[in-house]
């Protein structure tokens, strides 16, 4: 007669410990402290064995049978439940550490050693972090793209259609490299093209009116802000990198005696160094800045630490205190500002004006051969750029209406 759960609960240790059987090697051993522990007895290849199934409470009699009878099933096959069991944790503990989180980390850290921006990683993590809340601790050998679809409908329910679709390809990426690793035999992420929402392309808002780029510049002058936020105001037009390139300017990257300013590769959207030609303007709007590296290594430090750049929302934000609103411009339409009017101008080449806007040519064959830099063409170019500048900022305000164009750069 087999073992119940109400002799169990009755069952109270004893001096020695002592079994209660329940069948086919099943039984419950009761400890002198009360514990009870689930045991099964067999032999394997002549020799006997013992095989540990669990605890009471937290394995019942019913879960405690489900485990003999498989270990039962493990032996008539002709294998040692016991050493099945650990294959199986062993599996276990290797699926755990070939988790998709795990192997994200990993990736993470071989695209950060790669020279990828700090701006460029924050965003990976961000990214990476809303898919592991969900299936961050699953194998990523055996996630589906239906699991994964799921994570990204979320994306696409907030209306975050870009965001979709960036993270489909994070993920992409993290599968490719778990391929190479051996953790995993395909990118189930690559499946999912065509199943998101194509977001319609927003054009950032750019002033692009000659006389409209002087009340701009004299709105600049006019800012009663945070000096700092001023200068960095004054001098991103005659910079025109991206605002993020902006806010982490170091001092050790301007070589102001060579009229110079040199952002290495980790911190360029395409991955590649640029070198940007300093007018006299720039250098006299830098020099004006009131600390020095010894303060902070950044150009334009948070208000809040010395040890992080300015916000990135500060620059919009000065904008829109300046009362220019978000369809009319922003941080980074002074690039769609240069690139309009340098272009207008018709002295200038194209592709120097590309070069200096850090663009890279869609054209893989024409990149390949076009390596020219047109240095001495862009020295001309910032110089010239500056000077229009100030002669903008000098005209009379135009009497009709502003108008804007939003141009993507």
């Amino acid at each position: 007669m087999g073992l119940s759960t109400v002799a169990i609960k009755a069952a109270k240790g004893r001096d020695k410990p002592f079994k209660l059987t329940d069948g086919d090697g099943l039984y419950l051993l009761v400890l002198p402290s009360g514990g009870r522990y689930w045991r099964m007895n067999y032999r394997y290849l002549g020799k006997q064995k013992t095989l540990a199934l669990g605890v009471w409470p937290g394995t019942g009699l019913a879960e405690a049978r489900e485990r003999r009878d498989a270990a039962r099933k493990v032996l008539a096959d002709g294998n040692d439940p016991g050493e099945h069991i650990k294959l199986e944790r062993i599996a276990a503990s290797v699926a755990a550490a070939n988790s998709f989180k795990a192997v994200a980390d990993e990736w993470l850290i071989k695209v950060e050693r790669e020279g990828r921006s700090v701006v460029t990683m924050k965003k990976l993590r961000w990214l990476l972090d809303f898919v592991c809340q969900s299936i961050g601790k699953r194998p990523i050998a055996s996630i589906t793209a239906q699991e994964l679809l799921l994570m990204l409908r979320k994306m696409e329910v907030k209306g975050h259609y870009e965001t979709a679709r960036r993270l489909r390809s994070t993920c992409s990426q993290v599968f490719r490299y778990a391929i190479a690793t051996a953790r995993a035999d395909r990118d189930i992420a690559s499946d999912l093209k065509g199943a998101l929402i194509t977001p319609k392309p927003v054009h950032r808002a750019a002033i692009t009116k000659a006389d409209e780029v002087g009340g701009l510049l004299r709105a600049i002058d006019a800012f009663a802000g945070h000096a700092n936020t001023k200068v960095a105001l004054r001098l991103l037009p005659h910079v025109f990198v991206r605002p993020g390139e902006l806010r982490y300017v170091e001092w050790t990257e301007l070589d102001l005696d060579a009229a110079v300013w040199t952002i290495p590769a980790q911190k360029m959207k395409m991955r590649r160094p640029h070198a940007i030609p300093l007018s006299r303007q720039a250098i006299d709007i830098i020099r004006s800045i009131q600390h020095d590296a010894r303060y902070c290594r950044f150009l334009f430090p948070s208000l809040r630490s010395a040890n992080r750049p300015m916000s990135e929302n500060t620059i919009n934000a000065a904008l829109r205190r300046m009362g220019f609103a978000q369809t009319e411009m922003t941080g980074h339409g002074f690039r769609a500002m240069a690139a309009t009017l340098l272009n207008e101008m018709g002295i200038w080449h194209a592709d120097a004006i590309e070069r200096q806007l850090a663009h890279c040519d869609g054209n893989a064959v024409r990149r390949a051969y076009a390596r020219g830099e047109y240095w001495e063409e862009r020295v001309r170019m910032m110089q010239h750029w500056s000077d229009h500048l100030d002669t903008l900022r000098r005209a009379s305000p135009a009497p009709t209406g502003v108008r804007y164009l939003r141009i993507a750069v």
